[in-house]
This record gives structure tokens, sequence and C-alpha cells, in this order.
């Protein structure tokens, strides 16, 4: 989850910095065609190249955002025993793999957490929690980290970059269209671009980005799957499953009041359209048909 906070986070960053970019320098003018009507195929390649500059940007720095944001300790040289079993233990599924060998890190964290990270498949980052050390037996933290090597063997950051991109491709465009259509219908601008434009546009990517987040979880979803049979392949599908179960006690949601009980029934339907990650529940339950 940690992964996907921090790659969304920077990929909308840096999607909006270059849209004002783009806007103060006035190369949003060069979309009209004879001062009347858009020129679509311009369109579509000016949102391109803000679609895909805001997802490869962030995935080219997703290491070294992780390693800043979450203050990663990267072992060079295993200090004690721990550390040399984590490091051995990746590297062991990296070469069962086919992968190049990770970086391999520690941050601080109370909660059981894990992630993996960067733009190349033979140049990632793993990274535990403190929490996940302290919580797990040594079997649960080598399925943990089997589903991170998993990730990274299947090239996930990659893929998850690529329909980011196609995703702020098309926000880009229909926002743009979107607010050209109503500064001409609506504030009956006939030449250049009204301040009816810019509101309308920008609103409407916000809005259209929302509604494209839930594309993008609906993959992150599905690679958690993908990545826990990876995680059993590598280390057992027993680890793999009792790991999801140690989660599901550390993460066990409390009991609500009787009168937020119906809100609650209704908030996690839309929840689940933006989770990162499908429930521990599902996730064990493929794993035991698997």
């Amino acid at each position: 989850m940690m992964r996907i906070a921090l790659f969304l986070g920077t990929n909308l960053a840096i999607l909006m910095l270059i849209s004002i970019t783009f806007r103060l320098l006035g190369i949003e003018g060069l979309l009209l065609e004879n001062g009347v009507d858009l020129n679509l195929n311009a369109l579509l390649v000016y949102s391109a190249v803000i679609g895909f500059s805001g997802s490869l940007i962030s995935l080219f720095i997703s290491k070294w955002m992780a390693k800043r944001s979450m203050g990663v300790k990267v072992i060079e040289t295993p200090a004690n025993e721990i550390e040399r079993w984590l490091v051995g233990t990746v590297e062991r599924q990296a070469q069962q793999a086919g992968i190049g060998m990770p970086e391999v890190g520690l941050f601080n964290h109370a909660s059981p957490n894990a992630f993996a990270t960067g733009w190349n498949k033979n140049s990632a980052l793993v990274a535990v929690s403190s929490g996940l050390l302290q919580q797990m037996n040594r079997d649960e933290v080598e399925a943990v980290l089997a589903h991170e090597v998993s990730h990274v063997a299947n090239g996930d950051m990659v893929t998850l970059s690529l329909i980011q991109g196609v995703v702020n491709t098309f926000v880009v465009f229909l926002s743009r269209i979107i607010g050209h259509t109503v500064d001409r219908l609506v504030f009956k601008t006939e030449r250049g671009y009204g301040p009816g434009y810019f509101i309308v546009s920008m609103i409407a990517e916000f809005v259209l980005g929302i509604l494209a987040m839930t594309i993008v979880m609906w993959f992150s979803r599905w690679r958690e799957f993908r990545a826990d049979r990876g995680g059993a392949e590598l280390a057992g599908r027993g680890k793999m499953i009792a790991a999801l179960k140690r989660l599901q006690q550390a993460h066990e949601p409390e009991s609500l009041p009787e009168e937020m009980a119906a809100f609650a029934i209704s908030a996690g339907k839309v929840q689940k359209l933006f989770a990162s990650h499908p429930p521990l529940e599902s996730r064990i339950a493929a794993l035991q048909t698997m």
C-alpha cells in the first residue's frame, strides 16, 4: 500500500506541475485550429506527453522517493544475524525468480509493512518495517519477502506506470474537451481561451482523475493475487497463508456503533473501488484453492 501511495502521490504532483507549466508557457494555445476548434490530434499528443511524463518520472524516481520518504536504511553490510538472514533470503528468492539482486532495506514503522519498488526488475528495492520483524516469525517474514520479490519479477511497477500513463492521457484529453466545449457553448468565447476553459478543465481533470483511479486500483488489486501466488511458489503456500493470517490479525477492524453500521456498509462499497489491496480473506481463500 505504501508503494502505491508514494507512486500515485508523486504522479499527481508531477502531472499538475507539468499541466500548470504548459499553461503558463502558452503551449495549450497551440491546440486551437484557426482560433475556433480544437485540433484533436495535437490535443491527444499533448495529453500523452503530460500523462506519461507524470507516470514515467514517478517510476524512475520511485526508489529514491521511497528511501527518502520512508527513511529506509539500506543494508550495505549486514550488522547482525537478522540482517544477514534478510539479505540471504532475498538473494535466494531473487535467484529463484530470475532477477538481479534487489537492495534490501529496513524502516521504522510499528505496523507490519513491506514494499518493493524500482524502475527495473534488476535494480529494485525490497524494504521491511521494524514492526514486521517484531510481529512475524521467520517463516512469515520469508513469505512476505517472497511476495515483494514476486512484484519485482512480475514487473508490476512498470506495468502500473504504463496503465497510469494511459489513464492520465485520457483524463487530460477529456478534461480539455469538456473545458473547451463549456467555454464555447456556455461562456460564448469565440476565439482563444476564456476563463471558463481553465476553470472547467481543471475541475473536470480533478473529477475524471478520481474516477480513473478506480481503474488503476483494480489493476493493483489484481496484481496482489498474482504476487501472492508467486510468493507461495518461492516460499511455500503454507507460509504465505500464515503471513496473510498474521496480517489479518494485526489489522482486525474494530466493531462500529450500531448507529454507524448502515453508513459503514455503504461507505465500504465505495472504499473497495479505491482500495489498492483486495481483502485479506479473499487473498487467503485464493491461495487455499490454488
